[in-house]
């Protein structure tokens, strides 16, 4: 088996758990406690935030046409993070996924700590980023990621984040191998 069809296998074997989300499409959802995924529309409502007690807001479409969020947007209501990624298949989101990690992770430790992670749509960007955290942060491989948020949202990462995120989780899993042997 080469390394190309071993990845193309792979990347099917996820397509097939995505595949399994009967989830219709909301405007937000909590994936995980404190954790919203939501599109642009609910990301530009903040009265909506407020009542959802959202305190930071990761923009994964920051500066995209149809994105207005920014810092002099949010001003002082919620802390601001943006991420200027596209959703294509040449864009290295991989670079953004320690920083958008830490910042969700951060956004958890403060008190009272909510943190909607948003692009256009929900659900290819902003679920690349939210399972990211959970891989680094929360040490869950690739595929129970994805099994854990499409119980509670539709995602759908495209497939050069799919594999963006197999390389992370090859990178994760090597990276614990090296650390039991020390």
């Amino acid at each position: 088996l080469t390394a190309q069809k071993h990845l193309f296998l792979l990347l099917l074997d996820l397509q097939k758990v995505l595949d399994s989300c009967k989830l219709n499409l909301n405007q937000i959802d909590e994936v995980l406690p404190n954790i919203y995924i939501g599109n642009v529309a609910v990301a530009q409502n903040k009265a909506a935030l407020q009542k959802l007690g959202i305190t930071h807001v990761l923009n994964a479409a920051h500066s995209k046409r149809g994105s207005i969020g920014n810092r002099g947007f949010y001003g002082n209501d919620f802390v601001y993070c943006g991420i200027p990624a596209d959703d294509s298949t040449h864009f290295d989101l991989d670079v953004y996924f320690q920083p958008a990690a830490d910042f969700i992770h951060k956004a958890l430790k403060t008190p009272d700590g909510k943190v909607l992670v948003h692009c256009i749509m929900g659900m290819s960007r902003s679920s690349t980023l939210v399972l990211a955290y959970l891989m680094i942060y929360r040490h869950l491989p690739l595929k129970q990621a994805l099994q854990k948020l499409i119980q509670k949202r539709a995602i759908y990462p495209n497939r050069n984040f799919l594999a963006l995120l197999l390389d992370l989780d090859l990178q994760l899993t090597r990276k614990k191998k090296t650390c039991q042997i020390l």
